[in-house]
């Protein structure tokens, strides 16, 4: 996929993808089946009787776990407009130079990581920046992190959108479902029937849930092909609106996450102040910022050295970083000037909009 995506052959729907989304339709189709199914027992249309209406109920049941989940919006740590207008212009604008449409709403969290998802029945967009990783990172870098999150909403990847993300979820509640019961062979003992019975039971169970359990995977595998292109493009969108440099840095940053939990940990064992809060010693994020911008340069190549060896990634939905790194010295050759340029004043308010956030959070860390 690297070598492909690299000489731009490589389209983000292909074979696999269409695979992906016919299955997914299958998917959706056996749960409207089991829909249809209960409500025509609880009608009496298929079954007339008791026995048939309770049928009908257990298969409303297990419809109901399996529709469509369309999650919800955080609303911890989200910010409002008014309270991040800076912040929220910068993503506007490279929204606006991405094409894409703009976020409905930016959460701060206390991750090593950014992601963009787009959850409820309104389609809520929403932007998740981790503060750990945010404040280590130069204007330009974090620039180029949002683009690539951001990014998403134009790239192409549609593993998780509705279709397809509601159809994994579908597939994730049958395979629960379908999990064997052996609580009842440790209760003591049965009757030799009930015995049979749930040995039986048990093994009809097992093999619908291995099966399941493939499906779960071949969706995830169709969708890989297509999903890694969609993360390196996503890259060089980022590098359109910043630099390969930045865009650069902003990855290498991302494997300096054992130094975050270095400076975590020696926060955790400073003396409290008289109010038991924070710390009484340095400041975090100053303690964070500070330490991964004295990484020796040693230290950085056997992280990314290591990283390449074992194939290290953001999940399992990204591709190798090492792979993304290289990716990038096939971008297209340095802008003289950048469409989006986060200068120090901007960053200064946006670190004034931060501030509460950066608080809060110091506290629950430590």
């Amino acid at each position: 996929m690297f070598t492909l995506v690299s000489e731009d052959g490589s389209g983000l729907r292909d074979s696999s993808a269409a695979a992906a989304f016919a299955l997914a339709g299958v998917v959706h189709l056996v749960s409207l089946t089991v829909l249809l199914l209960g409500l025509g027992l609880v009608l009496g249309l298929l079954l007339p009787g008791w026995p048939g209406r309770i049928l009908g109920v257990i298969a409303l049941g297990i419809a109901f776990q399996l529709r469509p989940r369309l999650g919800r919006p955080t609303r911890d740590g989200a910010l409002d407009r008014a309270a991040a207008p800076t912040l929220y212009g910068l993503v506007d604008r490279i929204s606006e130079e991405l094409g894409a449409p703009k976020v409905d709403s930016i959460v701060v969290d206390a991750e090593w990581n950014a992601s963009f998802g787009v959850r409820g029945l309104r389609r809520h967009r929403q932007l998740t920046i981790g503060l750990p990783l945010w404040t280590v990172l130069a204007p330009q870098q974090r620039v180029a992190v949002l683009a690539h999150e951001i990014g998403r909403c134009v790239n192409g990847d549609n593993r998780r959108g509705l279709w397809n993300g509601s159809a994994l979820n579908a597939l994730v509640e049958w395979y629960r479902l379908t999990v064997p019961d052996r609580s009842r062979a440790q209760e003591g003992p049965t009757g030799l029937m009930m015995m049979i019975a749930d040995a039986v039971a048990n093994r009809v169970l097992w093999v619908l849930n291995r099966a399941v359990y493939g499906l779960v995977l071949l969706m995830n595998r169709l969708w890989l092909r297509a999903g890694q292109a969609a993360e390196y493009r996503a890259d060089l969108l980022a590098v359109r609106l910043t630099s390969v440099a930045d865009t650069r840095d902003a990855l290498t940053a991302s494997l300096h996450w054992p130094t975050f939990e270095t400076v975590l940990h020696r926060q955790r064992t400073l003396p409290r102040g008289r109010s038991g809060g924070r710390p009484a010693g340095p400041d975090l994020w100053q303690s964070l910022a500070e330490a991964v911008r004295t990484v020796p340069p040693l230290e950085t190549e056997r992280r990314l050295r290591s990283a390449a060896r074992q194939g290290d990634a953001v999940d399992s939905s990204h591709p190798p970083t090492h792979l993304r790194l290289r990716m990038l010295t096939a971008a297209p050759p340095e802008q003289h000037r950048h469409p989006v340029v986060l200068d120090s004043g901007r960053a200064a308010l946006i670190e004034a909009e931060l501030a509460g956030r950066r608080e809060r959070l110091a506290v629950d860390l430590v």
